[in-house]
């Protein structure tokens, strides 16, 4: 082995070995905050979700490492950023490291390209060491892959790709951004377009049922989103809910809210919460400001120390009242008629 051959070799180990080190640090500290997106982007699932349709070879171009979120294979192996894991050679990697820096370099890796995004077809090694080596771009063979849904590098973070492609099967499904335009309907968190959908089933079912008719997907939608969806949205914004919750969307507070009413006419045995009743009872309970939930804290222990009227902070002695009247009279909510229907 030469002495350029040697000094490359060491280079690379000391390379490889800080580089990993902080891929431990990184998997340490994402298993004590709960963050997800610290592991590499699977492109099959990706792939799969976008419906994939032709692809396109481009040829050989100056890709940003950057915009490399994820793989075909070995998506486990690496860290987000490509940090190589444990279960990397340091042998190979060092191998590859001292290719890239000798006088040859190393050949093109094998790219797929979706939006603007890419991921490793062939190639993970010398991508990884790309970036241990503070490179900004790599040479890449990139086959793009056609699609409707135009994917950015922000989507990547906190799974917003997933929202991104949830929201387009929904409007497609629904046609609301024709029936009504005007609507704000975006999620924080994936798998909520899913349950929008259902809601809309239901309401259709109990539409029908209601008017004695066969009601069309459209009419369900129209009459979804004006009567049950909008009112709630309409109290959101009327008692500026949004505010104690900064990081969340009016279709978030739509479905916690909801699960809320349910839950409550449920527990106390009351008739359905207005919309207005349904937000300012969610809200005094739930809010995401620190310090209302140190004070929701201490108010929910007093009430167990001294005893109290058990019933739902936010909500007076004569509503709670009126609706256990209107429960009793017969007035239940959706998910009571819910439960007898499935009986």
């Amino acid at each position: 082995m030469s002495v350029v051959d040697s000094r490359l070799r060491q280079e690379g180990t000391t390379r490889f070995q800080r580089y990993q080190t902080r891929a431990q640090v990184s998997d340490l500290l994402s298993r004590v905050t709960g963050d997800t997106d610290r592991d590499l982007i699977k492109f099959d699932e990706v792939a799969k979700r976008i419906k994939a349709r032709q692809r396109f070879e481009k040829g050989i171009q100056s890709v940003p490492l950057d915009n490399i979120v994820g793989s075909v294979g070995r998506y486990q192996d690496f860290t987000r950023t490509f940090m190589p894991r444990s279960s990397i050679s340091k042998d190979r990697w060092v191998r590859v490291d001292a290719q890239v820096n000798g006088s040859l370099g190393s050949h093109p890796v094998d790219l797929y390209k979706i939006g603007e995004v890419f991921f490793v077809r062939d190639g993970n090694h010398r991508v990884s060491v790309a970036r241990a080596n503070d490179f900004k771009t790599i040479e890449a063979y990139v086959t793009e892959i056609e699609t409707d849904i135009p994917l950015t590098l922000s989507d990547f973070e906190r799974d917003q790709w997933i929202i991104k492609i949830e929201r387009q099967e929904f409007i497609k499904q629904t046609n609301l951004d024709a029936l009504r335009p005007e609507h704000r309907i975006e999620f924080t968190e994936p798998g909520r377009f899913e349950i929008l959908l259902r809601h809309i089933e239901v309401h259709r079912y109990f539409r029908g049922i209601e008017t004695n008719s066969d009601v069309t997907w459209e009419n369900a939608v129209i009459n979804w989103y004006d009567t049950i969806y909008m009112p709630v949205v309409d109290a959101i914004n009327k008692q500026n809910a949004l505010e104690h919750f900064p990081s969340r969307t009016e279709a978030d507070l739509f479905l916690w809210i909801s699960h809320h009413r349910e839950r409550l006419s449920a527990h106390y045995a009351l008739a359905p919460l207005t919309p207005e009743m349904a937000v300012s009872t969610f809200a005094e309970t739930n809010s995401e400001r620190p310090i209302e939930q140190a004070v929701r804290g201490v108010r929910q222990r007093l009430q167990r120390i001294i005893g109290g009227n058990n019933i739902p902070f936010g909500m007076s002695n004569d509503e709670f009242a009126e609706l256990r009247r209107r429960h009793d009279a017969g007035e239940v909510s959706l998910g009571e008629v819910e439960a007898h229907v499935k009986k």
